[in-house]
């Protein structure tokens, strides 16, 4: 369900993006906070940064606070030397700084352009693109906690006991609403009382009840400060530091959802931190960004954690043996092989998983962010064929301390090539379980060879071309013709593919035992 609500906000929001007036498309951090040179690009209207603690996931947000000039009494605050104060500091007590920068791209109303805030012995602004002026948008930013803090609640009693001079600044109805979108309650009228120095929020619900902060739950104090924060800002820049604090995870969803309503409506661009794995599910891939703190010291940006990969990282992945390959083709086939091993060793649908990630060069850092979060034990790493000489599979096995379980699939080339050469083979005997006829599928085989002969474009590409036309010709996709070849060549006796059955069911031994 939830799953289906993300993708049918992700089209009008993926669309939305190009006519937003303003839209913060990259930041650039260098020589602050241990972030030696660190880029991030912003894709989609809602952003998720994820990652370990220490990571860089705050400094990011601080720093698109210092992407706009914002409007009002309080455009000192998203300015760096409110947001990084540090560095003037050090240089008074003769501290080692390099130059520290911040860069930004936008697009704006005038079109592309670019600034960035040098410091050297000072924060200066550099223009560089369409005009000579910082853009200007409204900006709201929410630190950690911020929106669960409570000033002395002495004070607060005194303020809700009419002490000294108070202002009653009632929610409109367009943040009764939001907050009413989210939260199981109706409400006659919220109030924030201030007396200058405190602010106590003070709630009327619809059924009666009467209540001051002190007594609400932490979770319906965020939500009615974010419903007030939030409700009527438009064309604004959100930033939310640990969106989660304090909420169901049921709520998180919710929130998210409504944060990518509200972005759809009021044109709103909204860059997120979070620890929570519920929030990251609750926005499309290119929502999400993960920050990840090399072995060095430095912080890079990675490209979004698909599946089991973002499981493991989050502590949800314990509960299966995972396997890692590279690709859609790979991913195919051992859905193949475990058609075959499920009703074998009477596993259920969740107690093996696949998941694919970009490619095989990131399998090293993953199995280092694994050992990390000790997620190791229950993974297997499926290589392609065309990876056995490039040593992937060492450095695989040197970002740990136990023997890992790292596979190849057969040949030594592409997946495709291989699943190409088996139906190329065995045309006359896969075509039952295709449904169509032995010789017609030997002919369409042997037509697309005859078609591809002549390409000058490399193996793989051709194989994954002529995989692609003989799949759509028959109604199926390429991923359906990999598994019915992974589930027919994992009981095939003499097929390479069985070295894998067995590296599989070495692992699933070995799982099993430890759990």
């Amino acid at each position: 369900m939830l799953d289906r609500r993300v993708e049918s906000l992700a089209r009008p929001l993926r669309s939305k993006r190009r006519f937003m007036p303003h839209f913060l498309e990259a930041i650039r951090i260098q020589g602050l906070r241990g972030i030696e040179d660190l880029r991030v690009d912003f894709q989609y209207p809602i952003t998720v940064i994820a990652g370990e603690n220490a990571s860089g996931k705050s400094t990011v947000l601080q720093a698109a606070a210092c992407a706009y000039e914002v409007p009002g009494p309080s455009r000192d605050d998203f300015a760096p030397m409110v947001q990084f104060p540090q560095l003037p500091r050090q240089r008074e007590r003769g501290g080692e700084i390099g130059r520290a920068a911040l860069s930004f791209e936008y697009k704006t109303p005038e079109g592309r352009t670019a600034m960035q805030w040098l410091h050297d012995r000072a924060w200066e602004r550099r223009m560089n693109g369409n005009g000579d002026a910082q853009p200007s948008r409204p900006v709201n930013f929410r630190a950690a906690g911020s929106p669960n803090a409570l000033p002395d609640p002495r004070r607060l009693r005194r303020l809700l006991e009419g002490g000294g001079e108070v202002n009653a600044d009632p929610f409109s109805p367009y943040q009764i609403d939001l907050a009413e979108q989210l939260l199981p309650f109706r409400y006659a009228e919220v109030v924030e009382l201030s007396d200058g120095n405190s602010r106590v929020l003070h709630a009327e619900r619809a059924d009666g009840p009467s209540y001051s902060e002190l007594q609400m739950a932490a979770g319906e104090r965020a939500i009615l400060r974010l419903a007030r924060d939030l409700a009527e800002l438009r064309n604004a820049l959100i930033l939310i530091d640990e969106v989660e604090t304090s909420l169901h995870p049921w709520l998180q969803q919710l929130l998210m959802i409504q944060l990518q309503q509200l972005a759809v409506q009021h044109d709103l661009q909204v860059i997120a931190a979070t620890h929570s794995p519920v929030v990251l599910d609750s926005v499309p891939e290119d929502g999400r960004i993960f920050l990840h703190r090399e072995p060095g010291g430095g912080v890079a940006a990675r490209d979004a954690h698909r599946d089991i990969v973002q499981d493991a990282l989050y502590g949800r992945s314990i509960e299966s043996l995972n396997v890692l390959c590279e690709d859609q083709a790979a991913e195919g086939i051992l859905n193949g092989v475990l058609d075959v091993l499920r009703p074998k060793h009477l596993l259920g649908h969740d107690s093996i998983r696949i998941g694919r990630d970009t490619g095989a060069d990131e399998f090293p850092s993953h199995a280092r962010a694994f050992k990390k979060f000790a997620q190791l034990f229950n993974f297997v790493f499926v290589l392609d064929g065309d990876q056995r000489t490039r040593g992937i599979d060492v450095r695989i096995q040197e970002a740990s301390t136990r023997e890992l379980h790292i596979l190849f699939l057969p040949g030594n080339g592409a997946p495709e090539e291989w699943v190409w050469d088996v139906l190329a083979r065995d045309a006359a005997a896969i075509a039952a379980e295709l449904g169509t006829d032995g010789a017609a599928l030997a002919i369409r085989v042997q037509r697309l060879d005859s078609v591809y002969n002549a390409s000058s474009d490399t193996a793989a590409a051709i194989a994954k071309s002529k995989l692609f036309d003989l799949a759509d010709g028959l109604d199926r996709t390429t991923a359906e013709l990999c598994r019915l070849v992974g589930r027919r060549e994992a009981t095939a006796p003499g097929s390479p593919l069985r070295t894998v059955v067995a590296g599989i069911e070495d692992a699933l031994a070995q799982w099993r035992s430890s759990g």
